[in-house]
């Protein structure tokens, strides 16, 4: 009887694993961005205290400013107006961190390959959404910051942001909300198109290189840049909020006049009034921002896990 011939197992199937597909990434808390610039103006406050005083008043070196204050007020003067900074940031900048991510989705600019316009356009979309929501916030911080840089007769005497607010509403009513939205609204445009969608394109820039990581020397090098572009790209729109929103009386909010005013007596260059102290607190506020941020994201993602 012939052996029957010898066959080989056919070759095994792989076995199929069943792949779930990967989770989607939950999206952050709205409120990160407004807690971390929350946290940043509160600590370079007192620079922001004195940029808003060379804005709107007739002081003109920094340091002799920062003297004026400690001198009239003592040290805690430089934390004059703190609520209202609180107010503003947890308005207005909870409002911008929240659209940017939004506009960015809508534009599919999420990518860290998105092109600079499409970061620059989600960008300009946020600052237009969060100068409105955030105006009255806004108004209200420079009120309290300028105040006692003021002749005693002429000052608001607001005890904080809340009385603010409500006298605002009952003494010069609704419309004194909305005092300054233009330019408020041309400087958020500017700011958030040339420090958020900025600090995306350096982090993005520098990550598509050898010589960094996404770690703290990442973001404190994306973040000192985008403060420096942010800076001069707001500096004109930054002057005219300032004085705009600290002046009162009929005809005073008016834009044109402002500029007319400040062109006669100043020159051109006022729109640059108070560069050095702006970019001494924003560098600092952008760095802390973003850093702060990251952190808080690496927080989040720590819990999830």
């Amino acid at each position: 009887m012939a052996p029957t011939p010898f066959t080989p197992n056919p070759p095994s199937t792989p076995t199929q694993v069943s792949s779930m597909p990967a989770k989607k990434k939950e999206p952050y808390p709205f409120w990160l961005g407004g807690v971390a610039a929350t946290i940043a103006a509160s600590i370079t406050h007192p620079l922001d205290l004195t940029k808003v005083r060379l804005q709107a008043s007739g002081d003109t070196r920094m340091l002799s400013s920062l003297q004026k204050t400690i001198r009239t007020a003592g040290i805690r003067g430089l934390y004059d107006g703190i609520s209202g900074t609180w107010m503003r940031q947890m308005s207005y900048s909870m409002c911008r961190f929240w659209a940017y991510e939004e506009s960015k989705k809508m534009l599919d600019a999420t990518s860290p390959a998105a092109p600079a316009w499409k970061l620059g356009l989600a960008g300009s979309m946020a600052g237009g959404i969060a100068g409105l929501v955030g105006n009255p916030g806004e108004i209200v911080m420079v009120r309290l910051q300028g105040d006692f840089a003021k002749p005693p007769e002429k000052r608001f005497n607001y005890k904080h942001c809340f009385d603010a607010l409500f006298r605002m509403v009952r003494e010069e009513g609704t419309s004194s909300l909305a005092r300054g939205v233009g330019p408020n609204v041309f400087r958020a445009v500017l700011m958030n198109a040339s420090q958020l969608a900025s600090y995306d394109f350096f982090k993005a820039s520098l990550l598509a290189t050898p010589y960094f990581d996404d770690n703290i020397y990442c973001h404190f090098t994306a973040s000192f840049a985008a403060g420096t572009v942010a800076t001069t790209v707001c500096s004109p729109a930054d002057v005219l909020k300032s004085r705009i929103m600290n002046a009162s009386g009929p005809g005073s909010s008016s834009t044109i006049s402002t500029i007319r005013s400040a062109l006669s007596t100043e020159g051109p260059l006022f729109i640059f009034k108070g560069w050095v102290p702006a970019w001494m607190r924003l560098q600092p506020t952008t760095i802390l921002i973003f850093l702060t941020l990251e952190q808080l994201k690496r927080g989040v993602d720590w819990v999830r896990a």
